[in-house]
């Protein structure tokens, strides 16, 4: 199922106030398609990935919904509110 543009391209959850634009593939690779996240999951993706590796992976939101850590988010957060903030830990934390 695809996210409608009135939810979370990660997520899926319905976006709150505060909403990031995501760039799947960086700008500086080159990407100029942008994707609306909730903050909380904007920072997940930048927690997890490189540059590089968004760029290889680009639209392909299944590819990253798989990799351990952001399936283990994305179970947490299902149930939480849409502007729900928590401190966001990274690869080795």
């Amino acid at each position: 199922m695809t996210p409608s543009s009135r939810s979370c391209w990660l997520c899926t959850r319905p976006l709150g106030q505060r909403v990031e634009w995501h760039h799947a593939v960086p700008r500086q690779k080159g990407g100029r398609v942008v994707v609306p996240l909730h903050p909380i999951c904007h920072r997940t993706l930048h927690a997890h990935f490189t540059n590089a590796e968004l760029a290889r992976i680009g639209m392909n939101r299944d590819v990253l919904c798989l990799h351990a850590p952001v399936a283990r988010f994305l179970t947490w957060i299902a149930g939480k509110p849409p502007d729900f903030h928590a401190p966001t830990h990274g690869k080795g934390r």
